[in-house]
């Protein structure tokens, strides 16, 4: 089994995006791939939430069995995890979220983080130690809007730090963005300059090449 977690500079940056298109199209080209949400916040409409998103690209119906599957820790609050769950009087447990997303899979894994890289989880855990927990390699997802240079700068710093592995930076172009998608690229290649880069593009998306690395 070959597994990635997917994480983001912050929230609403595309992972969802991104992870959907990688699934459709690995299973465009026959290979087999499991997908995991195993956090979600802000969850309303099932067939239009990220789990939803997910389950589609899957090719599967979006029940309640399928989401408890994939996505067991579901919450209702548009907030940070560790405050959605208080809402509801309850609380993530790491341990077993951990444990969750280390069960064995004979496919292609890609588990989808929650927010961004120091999004709290619960009183004393962020999604960071989640994937330090798992050291899984790391695609982190960013966006071309104003801010995104420091964002990503500092995501990609910490990931580091921490001693994970970036299998992949992608610059998923931001809607409505003055910020051109090839300067963003240029600047943060200066700054990460061994990283491998991939962008995807809104008016013609193609996870083509970002595909190519989990073969």
């Amino acid at each position: 089994m070959s597994g990635y977690f997917i994480t983001g500079t912050g929230t609403d940056i595309g992972k969802t995006f991104v992870t959907a298109g990688l699934i459709r199209h690995l299973r465009a080209e026959g290979k087999r791939v499991t997908a995991l949400k195993p956090v979600i916040s802000g969850f309303d409409d099932p067939a239009q939430s990220d789990s939803g998103i997910l389950l589609t690209a899957l090719g599967e119906a979006v029940t309640k069995a399928a989401l408890d599957r994939i996505s067991p820790w579901r919450f209702a609050a548009p907030l940070s995890p560790d405050m959605a769950a208080s809402r509801e009087g309850r609380e993530i447990d790491f341990a077993a979220l951990v444990e969750y997303c280390r069960a064995p899979h004979d496919d292609t894994l890609l588990i989808e983080g929650v927010g961004g890289v120091m999004v709290p989880l619960d009183a004393s855990h962020t999604v960071l130690d989640w994937m330090v927990a798992l050291k899984l390699p790391v695609i982190l997802v960013a966006g071309t809007y104003l801010g995104s240079l420091s964002h990503t700068l500092t995501a990609a710093r910490t990931l580091e730090q921490a001693r994970l592995t970036i299998a992949a930076l992608v610059v998923n172009e931001s809607e409505e963005s003055a910020v051109p998608m090839d300067e963003s690229i240029m600047v943060l290649r200066r700054f990460l300059p061994t990283l491998p880069f991939f962008e995807i593009s809104h008016h013609k998306p193609d996870f083509a090449p970002l595909a190519g690395l989990l073969s």
